[in-house]
């Protein structure tokens, strides 16, 4: 209501500038607009307030005669009449609209909060199957008597876990639109990996140019650096062999580039056989992310590069 009769004070205000020029004319036609705001700024208490205050203020200080509720002109009563009723549809109308947009909101922010809440039913979810998977393949692993089969077990249970990490970094970001920074996201992805992964004598740093892509793709480079970094842990360094890891994202405003350096034992990697999986899972993430991958193998260290014109 104090609203409301802001509105009418205002309204009053201009409409005595306005008698400067024009005394007389238009006596309600500033009380249109004012209960029209009042109404969908302050609700129908701040309409009503507004309407009865400008309207009869016009009615007793604007309509001939001044200071008046007397009729000077035969006409004037049915004026009254029409404006009054004609103000008070705006009044009933605008309020519908208010009373209309405020359910639709509430109706909307209802949905907002019931699909928040089934995202998180399904990501406590989805954390529980990855760690239900991990921990049946740890029971199978311990009681396999063939080091081989325990060993690849154990990939299988590192690459989980993995996944995992992605998962729950995309899981953290899902209010965030179909974007991703890339380079919170980058140094999230790595810091995950390195602080369980690498012994205290590889050094692991990462330089990620600030730049915005795809959900979809950073998810594939995301994994793709989970990947590198978990192959790059278990064969690059071993025998606690001290080293240094590199980790780039360079973004010009048309191509991203990322690489995963080391100065490891490089061709140890492939020495056992093991390494398939690893690099179909590189391709595959390549391929999710539109870009190409390339590999760079010595005896002093190994590069993996990804690479895309697609922003």
């Amino acid at each position: 209501m104090a609203f409301g009769l802001g509105c009418a004070l205002v309204m009053i205000g201009l409409r005595s500038m306005l008698d400067l020029w024009a005394a007389t004319a238009g006596p309600f036609a500033l009380v249109y607009p004012t209960v029209l705001i009042a109404t969908l700024y302050g609700h129908a208490l701040a309409g009503i307030m507004a309407y009865f205050t400008s309207f009869i203020w016009a009615w007793y200080y604007v309509l001939a005669p001044e200071r008046s509720f007397q009729f000077e002109i035969a006409t004037d009563p049915s004026r009254v009449i029409i404006n009054a009723a004609s103000a008070l549809v705006v009044l009933v109308l605008a309020e519908s609209f208010r009373a209309a947009v405020a359910s639709g909101i509430a109706e909307r922010d209802a949905e907002i909060d019931r699909r928040e809440m089934m995202q998180q039913e399904l990501v406590h979810r989805t954390k529980n199957n990855f760690a239900l998977a991990a921990s049946l393949l740890e029971l199978q692993r311990n009681r396999e008597s063939d080091s081989a089969a325990a060993a690849a077990l154990g990939q299988a249970i590192s690459r989980i876990h993995s996944f995992a990490s992605a998962y729950a970094n995309l899981a953290e970001r899902q209010g965030e639109g179909a974007a991703v920074a890339m380079h919170e996201y980058l140094f999230e992805v790595v810091n995950r990996v390195t602080h369980g992964a690498f012994h205290d004598e590889v050094a692991v740093d990462v330089q990620a140019d600030d730049c915005i892509l795809p959900r979809e793709v950073a998810v594939a480079i995301g994994l793709f650096t989970n990947e590198a970094l978990t192959n790059c842990a278990k064969y690059a360094f071993p025998d606690g062999r001290a080293g240094r890891v590199s980790v780039r994202f360079v973004h010009d405003g048309t191509q991203w580039h990322l690489s995963v350096a080391d100065d490891g034992v490089g061709n140890a990697e492939t020495k056992d056989g093991s390494s398939g999986l690893g690099e179909r899972l590189l391709e595959a993430f390549a391929r999710q992310a539109g870009a190409q991958c390339e590999v760079e193998t010595s005896d002093g260290g190994r590069i993996l590069r990804l690479s895309s014109s697609q922003c």
